[in-house]
């Protein structure tokens, strides 16, 4: 090749053919190397790095116990109450806010067969701590009197018996009510009209606030009645 180049360009260049392969593998070599400091400088995008310490998500929060050891809010809002009496499970039941004396009932397993139960109002709604007594007197109340005992009428005749047990404000019936001292029909019927749109009674104190219950009347039914 190099004998059919002109002689001006031989005497000019005097490369010989190895010389020109070398310099053009050079060229090819800083051309790659150029391109490749130009694809690695490019821009790009970078993902910002993530927080440490950043907050739980709210359900987690929840699952964390409380190290106060104060109860959840849901645990706050059930009611806790004592069925006992002619039940399948007597005892201590926790159930939701809202809950009525059916569902204590249902909770305890239903009421054994043959017992009564026709006294409790099971549309009443429960109240936090009460006793529900399925098919037997209430309990006395620790430091009731004894009930008075009966008294023959005068010139004889048989005798006048009075109140045997502490009667149960939330789940007495009319009669048991009737039968309390200065306890009418209509008063009964006042105790009870109180205890269902009030949801029970947690103090017997709340008698007061029902219509036709004086200081003196309340004197008489303080020893025979419980919450």
């Amino acid at each position: 090749m190099r004998e059919r180049l002109p002689v001006w360009i031989r005497l000019r260049c005097g490369l010989e053919p190895g010389t020109c392969v070398a310099l053009v593998l050079v060229l090819v070599a800083g051309v790659a190397l150029a391109a490749y400091h130009f694809w690695s400088g490019r821009p790009q995008s970078v993902q910002p790095p993530e927080a440490r310490g950043s907050a739980p998500p709210p359900a987690a929060e929840a699952a964390v116990p409380d190290a106060t050891g104060e109860p959840s809010a849901s645990e706050a809002a059930d009611v806790v109450v004592d069925v006992v009496g002619k039940v399948r499970e007597p005892g201590v039941h926790r159930l939701s806010a809202g809950s009525r004396v059916e569902d204590a009932l249902r909770a305890a397993g239903g009421v054994r067969p043959g017992a009564e139960a026709d006294g409790l109002n099971r549309a009443r709604p429960l109240v936090d701590g009460e006793q529900i007594v399925v098919g037997e007197p209430p309990p006395a109340a620790p430091g009731a009197p004894p009930a008075p005992a009966a008294n023959p009428p005068a010139g004889g005749g048989s005798p006048t018996t009075g109140p045997t047990a502490v009667v149960s404000l939330n789940s007495a019936t009319l009669e048991q009510l009737d039968a309390l001292p200065g306890i009418g029909p209509v008063l009964a019927q006042h105790i009870i009209d109180y205890r269902d749109q009030n949801g029970g009674f947690t103090d017997i104190e709340q008698l007061r606030d029902v219509n036709g219950i004086g200081d003196s009347r309340f004197a008489d039914l303080r020893p025979h009645v419980q919450p």
